[in-house]
């Protein structure tokens, strides 16, 4: 089987922490790779990618790269659709994979597509209004046109259907990985956890928000709970602190000016982008992980807390109960009394904490970049009619 896999969104993995889809192409190839040595695999890297590329490097596979992917902004947007269209027809391949949702306008192979959220179908108030032509013709064509649709969860799957009428025998859900070994053990940095508080600037006991600082996360009520918390108790502002790691999306100024609106600058850390080899220690500290998102197609720093065995608390919405099944505090993600309830429970709590981080590393064994590989496999075996 000779099997194509769109790889142009994995461009720096060591500064951008293969982010989003990223993330999910990164750990999937390189786990196809390790398990399967016969089938042949042509992997698509933009040009700008020559380096990271070389870690794919196996005796089954070829690397092609997009060599006009740095002056795209030129082309025309059909013209370039056609360009990258005619390099994948012309290695005549038995299965092309899609991780990011979209096949090249004039491509007709067999082909199958991963869909990790429709996030903005469900919600498009928290979206800039800047993505119209994709939305409107090129997802849902990949969608329809596509012999087989991976869904990260439960929750896109229904989505799929609901949005797209999409027969659900159409629709494999195959959940993503974590990296067990990279969150389960200890960082190799000397005294890890002063060195980050250095860094970080945290002096206390701190909860933990790991995402892109975006309407989406429901950082706003987030901030308003963290606020409500502390004033109901004096000896917690001495005592906590909120990290919000992430980089800075859409209208992040808002929180920016909750934060100083409240009167939160002592309590509440905003490090904009945390580097990769720091998250497992931040993880591991935290006194809890809280993410309050209004809706995620997969959640992955919910996973990744959970591998870390910190307590969780997240939404009770789209895919986070399916991700985090029993090893988290649920809550609804506008009520705001409702999280300073759960945040209260866990730090009042500390064989609450214990019994919630023994339960967080049960759930997340259930999740492998290997059993991902395996049951995309079949999918493609299943699109290539083998």
């Amino acid at each position: 089987m000779r099997i194509g896999i769109d790889c142009r969104t994995i461009l720096n993995p060591s500064a951008g922490e293969k982010a989003g889809i990223a993330h999910y192409t990164y750990h999937l190839v390189k786990s196809l790779l390790d398990l399967d040595k016969t089938d042949d695999f042509v992997l698509f890297f933009d040009i700008r990618a020559r380096d990271v590329a070389k870690e794919f490097i196996r005796a089954n596979v070829k690397i092609v790269f997009f060599t006009f992917s740095e002056y795209k902004k030129y082309l025309p947007f059909f013209y370039s659709h056609v360009l990258v269209a005619s390099n994948i027809i012309s290695e005549k391949l038995d299965v092309y994979h899609s991780p990011a949702n979209i096949i090249p306008l004039r491509y007709s192979g067999k082909f199958c597509i991963t869909t990790h959220d429709l996030a903005i179908y469900r919600r498009p108030d928290l979206f800039p209004k800047s993505q119209g032509f994709s939305l409107k013709y090129i997802v849902p064509r990949s969608i329809h046109q596509a012999k087989k649709i991976i869904a990260v969860s439960e929750s896109t799957k229904r989505d799929i259907q609901e949005f797209f009428s999409v027969d659900q025998k159409k629709v494999k859900v195959i959940h993503e990985g974590v990296d067990h070994q990279r969150f389960s053990q200890s960082s190799t940095i000397e005294n890890s956890k002063e060195y980050l508080g250095e860094k970080y600037n945290i002096r206390n006991e701190y909860l933990l928000f790991v995402g892109t600082l975006e309407p989406r996360k429901n950082l706003i009520r987030l901030l308003e709970a963290f606020y409500r918390l502390l004033a109901g108790n004096p000896n917690y502002k001495s005592k906590y602190q909120l990290l919000l790691a992430g980089s800075l999306g859409w209208l992040y100024d808002t929180i920016f000016d909750e934060v100083k609106n409240r009167g939160l600058g002592e309590n509440v850390l905003l490090p904009g982008y945390v580097d990769a080899e720091d998250l497992p220690t931040l993880y591991r500290n935290a006194t809890i992980f809280i993410y309050p998102s209004l809706y995620e197609g997969f959640g992955l720093p919910v996973l990744e807390a959970l591998t870390s065995g910190t307590p969780v608390i997240t939404s009770d919405s789209s895919s986070m109960p399916e991700i985090a099944g029993d090893a988290a505090l649920f809550v609804d993600p506008v009520d705001v009394e409702g999280m300073v309830s759960a945040m209260r429970r866990f730090l009042e709590d500390e064989k609450l904490r214990s019994n919630y981080s023994e339960r967080a590393l049960l759930q997340a064994k259930k999740f492998s970049w290997e059993k991902c590989a395996r049951e995309t496999l079949d999918v493609y075996r299943e699109v290539a009619g083998m």
